[in-house]
């Protein structure tokens, strides 16, 4: 096997845990708005962090709330250049609940990493709420919170 290959088969392993227990149905469709938001966020990707969420998805970063896709990008577009530079968003799925048929939460335990970290310190572990939702097809976050856990 090639070294691009073998690469690339590393990769898809390491993603597939990141499903945890929701590899199937429903859920595991319901988790993919979340992973592609964590994959933008490990590369540092402000557009396509905003592009995992729906038009008018909201987050709240500490104590504001970001409301819609256009002012999501533009605050992770600063914090990817400064604070949050080069940082990387560590979650696990602990539950994913289908609400109905197209809306979901899914509520990870996690946090983020700052360069060198191979896990997030008990101090800064959060608990997260992400409300999925079916848009024309394809699973976005529209609204995402977190809660310090205390460690």
């Amino acid at each position: 096997m090639s070294e691009k290959a073998s690469s690339l088969v590393a990769g898809a392993k390491q993603w597939a845990t990141y499903y945890g227990k929701f590899t199937q149905g429903e859920e595991s469709a319901a988790l993919t708005a979340q992973l592609r938001a964590r994959a933008a966020w490990d590369a540092n990707d402000a557009a396509a962090f905003a592009a995992s969420f729906a038009e008018n998805g909201s987050i709240l970063v500490d104590d504001e709330q970001i409301n819609g896709r256009e002012a999501i990008q533009a605050f992770f577009t600063d914090a990817f250049g400064a604070r949050l530079a080069g940082t990387k968003l560590h979650t696990e799925p602990i539950e994913v609940k289908v609400l109905e048929p197209g809306v979901a939460v899914v509520i990870t335990d996690g946090g983020v990493l700052y360069d060198g970290e191979t896990t997030v310190p008990a101090e800064r572990t959060v608990r997260g709420t992400w409300v999925a939702a079916q848009v024309d097809g394809e699973w976005r976050v529209v609204s995402q919170q977190t809660s310090p856990v205390k460690g």
